[in-house]
């Protein structure tokens, strides 16, 4: 008989994904489902006092109840839905999440930025491909918030959560999302990201310059250097350079947003938010003196699913 799968929901700002695993025999994580939809419950998130619109829960609920569908038919034995950034810090959030859970079934687990990092680090930790790393950074963006974790020894030396998500940053520093994304956009976000990573008080003091991306950004980086090549984003090198980056930024920084919708391997509904998201990237990798990053899938949804599956191991 199978091992017994899990079902993950994840409510992020930008989109909401999920992610059913169960455990190989090989005591691995094997993925059932894995799937994201955009959503962007987060917009108005800079606002001093940033509230859900009614657009995007709806958004958000219709959503949920789309990957809960494509959940089910893999008869999990636990479901778990957890919200970040864009829940947490909206004085509504408790509402949407009630409203999710009269949707679903489920309740929602708000995550605390400190926790939400965590997990982030447990389900790095079950990528095989990045089991020969010992001492390493992880970053993971997104449209809320920016998890910054240190590794030593494969242990969390460093955890913290930034508000520097991409969607957060473009509606604080950029006036025209429609226009070209202008060398001031550029700088003013890199100065915004390294003094947050400075007053945050993060080290760069590991012994090896390694740092692992997760996340939409660096995703939407491979599919477009993939398309470019007939390749899918899988299929690509899962390190993508610094100078990849710069030369990505240097392509979309001077189109318009309707041009940007148009460039092979960039979804459209990313398209606003995305130069910003490579000047964060590259702030960060500017801070850290990192020359790559190296790109993984396991992110929060596989730590969850790794917490949810060991309740079942024997």
């Amino acid at each position: 008989m199978p091992n017994p799968a899990v079902a993950v929901l994840d409510i992020g700002s930008n989109s909401i994904k999920v992610l059913v695993a169960r455990r190989a025999g090989t005591g691995e994580l094997e993925v059932l489902l894995t799937r994201s939809l955009d959503a962007r419950i987060s917009a108005g998130i800079s606002t001093a006092a940033p509230r859900l619109s009614e657009a995007g829960i709806a958004r958000g609920l219709a959503a949920v109840r789309e990957l809960q569908v494509a959940a089910q038919a893999f008869s999990p034995v636990a479901t778990a839905i957890v919200a970040t950034s864009a829940v947490r810090d909206a004085a509504n959030g408790a509402d949407f999440c009630a409203q999710v859970n009269a949707v679903s079934g489920f309740p929602v687990r708000t995550l605390s930025g400190e926790t939400e990092a965590r997990i982030i680090g447990r389900g790095l930790t079950a990528d095989v491909a990045l089991a020969h790393l010992q001492n390493f950074y992880v970053f993971d963006l997104g449209g809320g918030s920016l998890e910054c974790l240190a590794f030593q020894q494969r242990a969390i030396a460093q955890a913290v959560s930034l508000q520097l998500g991409c969607v957060r940053l473009t509606e604080k520093f950029v006036a025209d999302t429609n226009a070209p994304f202008s060398g001031a956009d550029e700088a003013a976000v890199a100065r915004h990201v390294a003094g947050e990573l400075a007053a945050a008080q993060f080290r760069f003091d590991l012994p090896e310059r390694i740092a692992v991306a997760t996340g939409g950004t660096v995703a939407t980086m491979r599919a477009m250097i993939g398309a470019a090549t007939g390749l899918r984003a899988e299929a690509t090198p899962a390190r993508v350079s610094f100078a990849q980056a710069r030369t990505l930024l240097e392509k979309v920084a001077p189109l318009t947003l309707a041009a940007r919708r148009q460039v092979p391997g960039l979804p459209p509904a990313r398209a606003d938010v995305f130069p910003t998201a490579l000047a964060t990237l590259l702030a960060v990798a500017e801070a850290g003196k990192f020359s790559e990053f190296h790109h993984s899938f396991h992110n929060l949804r596989y730590g969850l699913a790794a917490e949810l599956l060991s309740q079942f191991d024997t």
